[in-house]
């Protein structure tokens, strides 16, 4: 689909609104989330300039409602889940008669409740409750970044580090940006000593986050940790201008604990 979106958009097609929220869909079925945004965001402006548009059919559905569904997915994925359900709403009221609309609609309100469901629950430290709402969701919505990395929170907070684990690869496979997936990654990596994968992924958010002291203390942490796994000497390692030296395992513990490791 993006193939040909991109081929009609270079043969002068590059006005028509009900194309670029095509491609917007294709960037999205691709990850390409940023990219899909900005896509539909530009068919939003040329509509504007061609209200016409919105009334012409497509495979039998009114462009105006297909815009919006496109919207509602785009929005679900980046996880701004109330406005997903405004736009599927809007759809709806474009093209009432249309059955996908309606399925559409239904399934965003299901996703954004579930999504509120596991806040609530995470928020009051009902970590199991939570990551069973959050799963619910993904039911719903299975390639959902923000629920996955949510309920990667979850049980990073319950001690499954495994399973925090699988959540973040399944967050950054569809979203390898997605700072706090990679986060919760390192900090669990870190719980299961799996020293050189947290310093990896510390080392990414170092990139990602260079004024972060608290990234750039887990990263020193982790290295310190690994440098001794494999029997190096650290005694000359610093971090904040003064040397640390950590000689036994408890010492790595105490050290892996401070403040500041994972905040959500």
């Amino acid at each position: 689909m993006l193939r040909e979106a991109d081929a009609a958009i270079a043969a002068g097609a590059d006005s028509c609104p009900l194309l670029m929220a095509s491609r917007a869909e294709a960037l999205l079925r691709l990850h390409r989330l940023v990219e899909a945004d900005s896509a539909l965001s530009n068919a939003v402006e040329l509509e504007k300039s061609c209200p016409s548009c919105a009334e012409t059919k497509f495979f039998g559905m009114v462009s105006g409602s297909y815009m919006y569904i496109v919207r509602a997915k785009v929005d679900m994925a980046l996880g701004r889940f109330d406005d997903a359900v405004k736009a599927a709403e809007k759809s709806r009221q474009t093209d009432s008669s249309n059955l996908e609309v309606t399925i559409l609609l239904d399934n965003v309100r299901l996703v954004a409740a579930a999504r509120d469901e596991g806040n609530k629950f995470f928020n009051t430290g009902n970590y199991a409750e939570a990551s069973t709402a959050y799963g619910e969701g993904l039911r719903h919505d299975p390639e959902n970044p923000v629920l996955y990395c949510n309920r990667a929170a979850c049980r990073w907070k319950l001690g499954q580090w495994e399973r925090s684990i699988h959540d973040c690869n399944k967050t950054l496979g569809i979203q390898p940006d997605y700072r706090k997936a990679l986060l919760t990654r390192a900090a669990s990596y870190a719980k299961l000593e799996r020293w050189a994968e947290a310093v990896r992924d510390y080392e990414d958010l170092r990139n990602k986050l260079p004024d972060n002291t608290e990234v750039a203390e887990s990263l020193f942490h982790a290295q310190v940790a690994l440098k001794t796994s494999r029997g190096e000497e650290v005694s000359n390692m610093k971090f904040g201008g003064e040397v640390e030296k950590i000689t036994c395992k408890e010492q790595f513990q105490a050290a892996m604990s401070l403040p500041g490791e994972l905040q959500f």
